[in-house]
């Protein structure tokens, strides 16, 4: 997963019981396909090279048992620890914020919902029959990810739909060495969770 053309599209599949998503390149190219298995006592996804799930490119797994502050581990095909992304803390209560760690457990880039007031209007009129069901067309969260400096890398936004299945993955800045793998893992893993949150 280097050298990527972004934009790059994570779009959810639709009746399915558990949470895959196919993630294709500015070409339309299959760059990932993420799978997160159900049923299990700690969270883990896969993610595969295409959707026929021919090899698998990177697994992610929670520390512990389905936890507020569990963290989940990067690892590669090779069994290497690349990185890991945990929440942060009560801070994440209002608008949704995680910290992406590097292989020697540095923090090194943080993701943070940029508009809080849109997780609560959506929350708010999703519970109000008839127009309830329009809520994915009119709020759409976007999530930003940054260096400790405030230098912003890449921007996460939900695209308008009726089930919330489709984000745009937005390039804002060069990555440095490392980043790109541990940026688009951070934020799979981040979108399962906030829609497990709702």
């Amino acid at each position: 997963m280097k050298n990527i053309q972004f934009p790059v599209q994570f779009t959810f599949k639709i009746g399915t019981l558990s949470n895959d998503f196919l993630v294709e390149d500015a070409m339309g190219n299959d760059i990932g396909y993420v799978r997160q298995k159900m049923l299990k006592m700690v969270d883990e996804v896969v993610v595969y090279d295409n959707d026929l799930k021919s090899n698998i490119l990177f697994t992610i797994k929670a520390n512990k048992w389905i936890d507020f502050s569990a963290t989940y581990t990067f690892t590669n095909h090779l069994g290497q620890e690349i990185g890991r992304i945990g929440r942060k803390g009560w801070a994440s209560i209002w608008k949704a914020r995680y910290e992406i760690f590097d292989e020697k457990a540095n923090q090194d880039l943080l993701i943070q919902e940029e508009n809080g007031w849109i997780k609560v209007a959506d929350a708010v009129l999703s519970e109000i029959p008839i127009l309830g069901l329009f809520t994915g067309y009119l709020f759409n969260p976007s999530y930003i990810v940054t260096r400790p400096d405030g230098t912003e890398v890449i921007r996460l936004k939900k695209q308008p739909s009726l089930v919330g299945r489709r984000f745009l993955l937005e390039k804002l800045n060069n990555f440095e060495p490392g980043e790109e793998e541990r940026v688009i893992l951070g934020l799979m893993m981040m979108i399962l969770m906030e829609r497990r949150r709702g």
